[in-house]
């Protein structure tokens, strides 16, 4: 690269996207079809929460004077000025797409808030140049002239993500990485709006001026590629686990090295097969070794920066690829329900329920524990019988705080303290604090915060019903019995529409149901929707065959019945787990 001209600026998301006001983007004819797919948005969003929560919490602790504001890198974008004064993207198009999509999410659910408050305005207006071109003599935005043009693969395709940005709309049907991943983003900014609102405007001011990018700007088309090849043929693409696959390829002798990578292609295969990531299992193997090293800080590092430390020694450890299978057994039992050669819980019915069960839970924190203890123990005698009551006792802590708080932090730090009494003992203490309202834990359940709490209650009680024989599929959606849209004429007087609205929204109205059953059952009456309940294998939603009406009085009567049923289930596993006794 003699004598050419390359240009390296840290830059914020903001700063770095609105430079496309003067020289637009260009995702090129050859560059590979966007392909992020729900764990790398996750990761994305889940990142940018944590770095938030992390900030506003040093703020809170500092106070204004002491408090110094940081930034979350998310990696270099290289590109070059082409002959239409584009900025071409050889690197970096799968980031820039996905934050631009992101923002658009954002921007459509600030935008349509009727009441808009100065925050609400400022960051509409920071988003703005970010997407649009601005008039730049009235300073008017253009929505019809978004900053970049995607030429990759089929214009059907690229036209759907122009379309995206420009009205903000995708189709809720369509399958396209696209509209699926902006569907998502729609998806996480209102969970997080939901289960924790106070740091709503800090998590998008993080998006937008905490995170960094480093673009490096080349002169030339070939100055551009030539960086790029440099930075992957050094170890340095975009995945943690490529990464990490090199680090412990190096480490190797020569007899062992392609061993190692008929290995790794094997657990790369298991692991899309099971619905997870390579990435995804370094990430639970790092709790696993935090909870050994006695590790109780509820800031979690990055995957990346923890196992860099002391020049990547953690992944020299002989048994790495063999913890890293047995940590991917275990999500194939859960996320496909296969049985494990000479492993005999994973055909246990009752471990694949309380598995199913904690799989609702909204977040990931339950896996940690369950992955360190599967990790610990799964060699002894009484594992089976051991692994049950564990997760029983897990299922009831974490979903009784959850209930009441709806939010990562209900759990978060008794799960970190939990994680590190597993490695002491097979029946390890849970510190979680006391349920100090038992009365709002009862109307909670009742009456849940929102659609992921209903869901999870949902599946504990469809898997407390005992005539529920094999797992629930994994396309179910919630059904209102008295439905949503219901007719004037349905009840007899006495109710008022307000109060029926309510009842629509109790425990007691709602049931489990397949998909399609639930598509068919729509609005109707009882009397119909009863054909498809009775078509149900979902035993709960198949017993209320065995009612004549549905009334207010019934979902009241119900409602009762469904609380005081999750109350004693799991009062009973917490007793089981207490007054636990060995097996033979």
């Amino acid at each position: 690269m003699a004598n050419a001209t390359i240009s390296v600026n840290k830059e914020t998301v903001k700063s770095f996207l609105e430079t496309s006001n003067k020289k637009p983007f260009l995702i090129p004819e050859y560059q590979r079809p966007y392909a992020w797919t729900e764990d790398e948005i996750i990761t994305l969003f889940d990142d940018i929460r944590d770095f938030t929560e992390n900030e506003v919490k040093q703020e809170q602790q500092k106070g204004e004077k002491d408090y110094h504001e940081g930034t979350y890198f998310l990696g270099t974008v290289v590109s070059y000025i082409n002959e239409n004064n584009e900025q071409e993207i050889i690197d970096g198009q799968q980031r820039i797409t996905s934050l631009l999509l992101f923002l658009r999410a954002i921007y459509t659910k600030l935008n349509n808030i009727g009441d808009k408050t100065s925050s609400v305005k400022n960051f509409i207006s920071q988003i703005e140049p970010t997407i649009w071109r601005r008039d730049k003599l009235t300073n008017d935005v253009d929505y019809s002239k978004i900053l970049i043009t995607s030429k990759v693969i089929t214009d059907s395709v690229n036209e759907i993500f122009r379309s995206i940005l420009e009205t903000g709309i995708a189709d809720d049907n369509a399958n396209d990485n696209y509209s699926v991943n902006y569907r998502l983003f729609q998806k996480l900014y209102d969970d997080l709006s939901q289960n924790n609102p106070h740091i709503i405007y800090h998590f998008i001011h993080s998006l937008l001026n905490c995170a960094i990018v480093l673009p490096i700007q080349a002169d030339t088309q070939d100055t551009a590629l030539t960086i790029f090849s440099t930075l992957n043929d050094r170890g340095m693409p975009l995945s943690d686990a490529d990464i990490f696959k090199a680090k412990m390829y190096d480490a190797f002798d020569v007899r062992e090295k392609n061993k190692f990578i008929e290995e790794w292609k094997d657990l790369d295969s298991r692991s899309s097969d099971a619905n997870e990531s390579v990435q995804h299992l370094f990430y639970y193997y790092m709790f696993y070794l935090r909870a050994y090293e006695n590790d109780g800080s509820t800031t979690t590092p990055g995957v990346r920066k923890y196992f860099a430390q002391n020049k990547f020694s953690r992944l020299k450890n002989q048994n790495i690829m063999e913890e890293l299978n047995k940590i991917l057994d275990l999500w194939v039992v859960v996320n496909q329900h296969i049985e494990i050669e000479n492993e005999n819980w994973s055909s246990n019915l009752e471990i694949i329920k309380i598995l199913d069960m904690l799989s609702s839970f909204p977040n990931e924190w339950w896996k940690y524990p369950v992955v360190i203890y599967y990790l610990t123990y799964s060699k002894l005698k009484t594992f089976e019988h051991d692994f049950l009551l564990f997760l029983r006792k897990l299922c009831v802590e974490i979903e009784q705080r959850y209930i009441l708080t709806p939010t990562i932090n209900a759990v978060k730090p008794a799960i970190i303290k939990l994680n590190i009494n597993i490695t002491k003992s097979p029946y390890p203490t849970f510190d979680f604090k006391p349920i100090e309202d038992e009365q709002l834990l009862e109307t909670n359940i009742k009456f849940p915060h929102n659609k992921n709490t209903t869901r999870m209650i949902l599946k504990v009680l469809a898997y407390c019903n005992k005539e529920q024989q094999e797992p629930l599929p994994d396309k179910w959606e919630i059904e209102h019995i008295l439905p949503q849209h219901w007719q004037p004429n349905y009840f007899c007087d006495g109710y008022s529409n307000d109060k029926l609205n309510e009842l629509i929204n109790y425990i007691g109205n709602l049931v489990p149901l397949e998909k399609k059953l639930n598509i068919v059952a729509g609005d109707g009456y009882f009397e119909k929707k009863k054909q498809q309940y009775a078509a149900s294998n979902i035993a709960i939603a198949n017993s209320l065959t065995e009612l004549k009406s549905w009334d207010p009085e019934r979902i009241i009567e119900r409602n009762v019945k469904l609380v005081e049923a999750i109350r004693t289930q799991f009062k009973l596993w917490s007793e089981d787990y207490e007054n636990r006794k060995p097996t033979n």
